[in-house]
């Protein structure tokens, strides 16, 4: 059995410090030290449902701009 190849990615690339990363900015447009966490969001509005609708998001924050991104890490 083979097994497929790796493929690298330049996507974020670790530095010195473990809590950032060196990723591309949007609004720096150029790669920025960014700080990397998962938070779990509330997506409902309703408070009924709200403990039903959270959901995992990485939050990449630019350390030279303060631009964030929140992206869902699930979407089921």
């Amino acid at each position: 059995m083979q097994c497929a190849p790796l493929v690298a990615s330049t996507m974020a690339t670790t530095t010195n410090d473990i809590d950032d990363l060196t990723e591309e900015c949007d609004e720096c447009d150029r790669q920025t030290l960014h700080t990397i966490s998962v938070k779990i969001l509330t997506e409902s509005r309703q408070a009924e449902n709200a403990q039903y609708s959270r959901e995992p998001y990485r939050i990449s924050e630019c350390q030279v701009c303060g631009d964030i991104e929140q992206t869902r890490m699930n979407n089921a």
